[in-house]
């Protein structure tokens, strides 16, 4: 990956910066940024047709991030499964935290599928609070990464909740080749490759989604991201505009 990332329309930026999702009508998303994380495929993965004709109306160099099915990480008493679609495995209570099961092979079989016919560049796995880092859960979190297929994607991991500390993230982010994804104004992240992931602001560590941020701390996030090659997908109430001032502020 460039250091220099290529925008459309021949703009340059020291990194990639988009939404997490469609906030606009995709057609003037395409304008605007460069780089979108696909939430929806964490829900309910898109028809095959339906990814495609999002690859195909996309600009020349615009790069499609998969968020990883959530029946992969999360148990079925998530409530995101709320928004779970009928098309899915009929034994849900064998979803979640990389089991071992035909169910969550057949969870990734689809992410993967869809990430190709995305041509993404990355799929991100994010992990709930409750999935901590605990013998059995890295054991099942190590068989998984080790078994699976992953065509030429970079793979990003954004673990959440206690337990997961700097040593030992780092030593699995090491061992399984994946691409730490967070909140830098959060946490120091770790790697070669910056995934920031801005959801807003913070209060006794709970996200608030409902926030705007400050020209300071876009500042901040600017002066990591120009460090390295980094992807900055806003997910906050205010994630279009706010993305569109971050993107300004890096061409300055």
């Amino acid at each position: 990956m460039s250091a220099v990332p290529a925008l459309p329309g021949g703009r340059k930026s020291p990194a990639r910066v988009g939404c997490c999702g469609f906030p606009v009508a995709q057609s003037t998303y395409y304008g605007t940024f460069d780089v979108v994380e696909l939430d929806s495929s964490f829900y309910q993965p898109p028809k095959p047709a339906t990814a495609e004709r999002w690859r195909a109306e996309a600009p020349e160099g615009f790069q499609f991030i998969v968020k990883a099915w959530q029946l992969i990480t999360h148990l079925p008493t998530s409530p995101t499964y709320r928004k779970l679609g009928a098309d899915h495995p009929a034994r849900i209570e064998r979803c979640g935290h990389f089991r071992s099961s035909p169910e969550v092979r057949l969870a990734w079989e689809r992410t993967l599928s869809l990430a190709r016919s995305l041509k993404a560049c990355m799929v991100l796995f994010q992990t709930p609070p409750n999935f901590r880092p605990d013998p059995d859960k890295l054991r099942d979190l190590y068989a998984f990464f080790e078994r699976i297929e992953r065509g030429n994607f970079l793979v990003a991991w954004e673990p959440r909740g206690p337990g997961w500390n700097e040593r030992l993230v780092g030593r699995i982010l090491s061992d399984l080749k994946l691409v730490h994804a967070g909140d830098p104004l959060a946490a120091p992240l770790q790697g070669r490759i910056g995934y920031f992931r801005m959801h807003g602001a913070y209060e006794e560590g709970r996200i608030v989604y409902r926030h705007r941020y400050s020209d300071a701390e876009l500042a901040k996030v600017a002066s990591l991201a120009r460090a390295q090659p980094t992807y900055v997908l806003f997910n906050n109430s205010e994630m279009f505009r706010d993305a569109g001032r971050f993107s300004l502020l890096l061409r300055r």
